[in-house]
């Protein structure tokens, strides 16, 4: 009889599962649609110094919309709580583990003047590209304008977020981390303050296709790390972050 009783129940939630996916890549694919006629208006129209700061802060605010949106339909919650306090320090060369594909969504809804290194595909992307450009986010694809545009950001005053494993977690805790942010830092002499994305489930990671429903409900959590100086060995600092990431991230697994 027990086990009669939870079938429904469970079906239910699996339903609910499905339909939870289904708002949140939809609401997002909305927000993206909505910004982009006004992203490629200001864009074209907009002198670099008045359209990149309204397009990095109407990211923050769009994702922080979208952010509260996964909390109250989708069962997310998000503890972000320690990011706040860095919003008042800069310039920071913010790096993070990349479990999924919500953590520059996350970093970034804290931070209302964020420049963050991206892949070179994603300016191109219908959803992305126009709001990015605006923002004057920076691709990858080119390793010396990364660090010379990079270090113009820090220069200016902005945050910049760079994930080192330069893509998504293929296998956890943590992939090898690049040189790319210990370069930067060292170029602008600007601190690295390290991140920490904890969560329940590994969903839009590398191995989670994207049609695939979560396990909710889902919980993650940003911690705020280790802070490192400006290094001067930048080959032997990725193997550092690295190692400090494996280490903090292992003993909370």
């Amino acid at each position: 009889m027990t086990e009669r009783l939870r079938r429904p129940g469970r079906a239910l939630w699996l339903a609910y599962e499905n339909v939870a996916m289904v708002l949140g890549l939809g609401f997002l694919a909305c927000l993206c649609l909505l910004w982009l006629p006004f992203a490629l208006v200001l864009h074209a129209l907009l002198p670099r110094r008045l359209g990149q700061p309204i397009g990095r802060l109407l990211i923050m605010a769009g994702f922080r919309i979208y952010l509260r949106f996964l909390g109250l339909f989708c069962a997310c919650r998000f503890d972000l709580a320690e990011l706040d306090a860095l919003r008042r320090e800069q310039p920071l060369v913010l790096v993070a583990n990349h479990p999924s594909l919500l953590d520059a969504v996350m970093i970034i809804s804290r931070f209302p003047d964020m420049v963050c290194v991206m892949k070179a595909a994603l300016m191109n992307n219908i959803l992305l590209g126009s709001a990015a450009r605006l923002a004057r986010y920076i691709p990858n694809d080119a390793p010396l304008d990364v660090v010379l545009r990079a270090r113009k950001a820090l220069c200016d005053g902005a945050h910049l977020l760079i994930f080192p494993e330069g893509t998504r977690t293929g296998v956890f805790p943590v992939d090898a981390c690049t040189a790319s942010a210990g370069l930067i830092a060292q170029r602008a002499q600007v601190p690295v303050q390290s991140l920490l994305i904890e969560f329940n489930s590994p969903y839009l990671g590398k191995a989670w296709p994207l049609w695939r429903r979560p396990e909710l409900p889902l919980h993650f959590r940003v911690r705020v790390g280790r802070r490192f100086a400006p290094p001067t060995d930048v080959a032997a600092f990725g193997s550092e972050l690295e190692a400090y990431f494996r280490a903090e991230l292992e003993t909370v697994s």
